[in-house]
């Protein structure tokens, strides 16, 4: 037992925690899931285009910036220990890529012109609403901005869903502009995420934390330095 207590000892002197501080990935996911959702939401809330042909033209912005754009942002989200971000990226990602790889095969002539339409793809967004619902919820443990965020993104991708599966031209109108609500609340999150950092930590948009210093511009927030994850030094998150 005292040999063991001493190379116990001799290990923790030898231990160093090396800290790689990386910028939060959110940033960069946040702003490809916003700009990809705003495009394809306005085109379902038949703000421009049509529901056949137009989406074949957003495909390439879809798979590159909110398909591999989010899943690189999930991948440093993963780095950072930050498990909402990196389901919430990773799904997302991982979806825009699908959807941008379904949209070229309609164009080729591999599925039917109506894919987007059908029954089929309606589950898609069930998936995706059930998924986003229990990121809504985790995302309330941070802040009120992710919360919005995601929580009309669920709502958006629920309605969506019904209106795909019953054939209801209004509801998927309704997605649209819920989903438009979305991108909204997303490119202010990331827009304040940005700013908070660019700025050396001090709040110029509050993001709705749960506490007040967290919220009041100028302030900067306090306690940089974690010990509840087990690693003195090291911070979760973002």
């Amino acid at each position: 037992m005292a040999d063991e207590a001493e190379n116990h000892e001799a290990w923790l002197g030898r231990s160093r925690i090396v800290l790689t501080p990386i910028a939060a990935p959110s940033i960069l996911g946040l702003f490809g899931f916003a700009s990809s959702t705003f495009m394809v939401a306005s085109n379902l809330a038949e703000w421009w285009g049509n529901r056949l042909v137009s989406p074949v033209i957003l495909a390439p912005l879809v798979i590159f910036f909110g398909g591999l754009a989010q899943l690189a942002a999930a991948m440093w989200a993963y780095r950072a220990r930050d498990a909402v971000a990196t389901a919430m990226h990773g799904t997302w990602g991982a979806f825009w890529l699908a959807w941008g790889m379904m949209q070229l095969m309609v164009a080729n002539g591999l599925l039917p012109l109506d894919s987007a339409l059908s029954r089929a793809f309606g589950f898609w967004w069930i998936v995706l609403a059930v998924t986003t619902i229990f990121g809504a919820l985790a995302s309330l443990g941070r802040n009120l901005g992710m919360f919005l965020t995601l929580g009309l993104l669920a709502a958006g991708s629920a309605l969506l869903a019904a209106g795909i599966i019953g054939a209801i031209h209004g509801l998927v109108l309704a997605a649209g502009w819920v989903l438009i609500a979305s991108s909204a609340a997303a490119w202010y999150t990331a827009g304040a995420m940005m700013l908070e950092q660019s700025y050396g930590g001090r709040i110029i948009l509050p993001l709705g934390r749960w506490s007040l210093r967290g919220n009041l511009p100028g302030h900067r927030q306090t306690r940089p330095i974690e010990y509840t994850v087990g690693e003195p030094g090291a911070k979760a998150g973002q």
